[in-house]
């Protein structure tokens, strides 16, 4: 019980991890299509070029992915935090890293890719 009242619950827990998976999910969704359709791009290329570009793409692609599992963990530890105020900074952080992980990880793929 005392717990209870150094540590109360914090009311409106739910709105950071919620504004938070509106945000991150369909972010995800839209950089996962763009970096899936970017291999038309270089439809056309052959040779060194096209070997440039698919290196490229394969190391990006990676990165792409990898951020955006690394988002989806951001997210769930947003939801998964004890609905308490003393969490309340730690649910706001990941609440907002889970996006800025979706866009740095799709800027990191569009640095990294050579495009023809």
């Amino acid at each position: 019980m005392s717990e209870d009242l150094h540590n109360p619950r914090s009311p409106h827990a739910w709105a950071g991890p919620l504004i938070s998976t509106l945000v991150t999910l369909p972010a995800a969704a839209l950089a996962l299509l763009f970096g899936g359709l970017s291999p038309m791009a270089c439809d056309s290329c052959n040779g060194p070029e096209a070997d440039r570009f698919t290196d490229s793409f394969d190391a990006a692609w990676a990165v792409l992915c990898t951020g955006l599992v690394l988002s989806l963990i951001v997210l769930v530890a947003s939801w998964s935090l004890p609905w308490r105020q003393r969490q309340a900074a730690a649910r706001v952080l990941l609440s907002v890293g889970a996006p800025a992980v979706v866009l740095t990880a799709y800027v990191a793929f569009t640095a990294m890719v050579d495009w023809p």
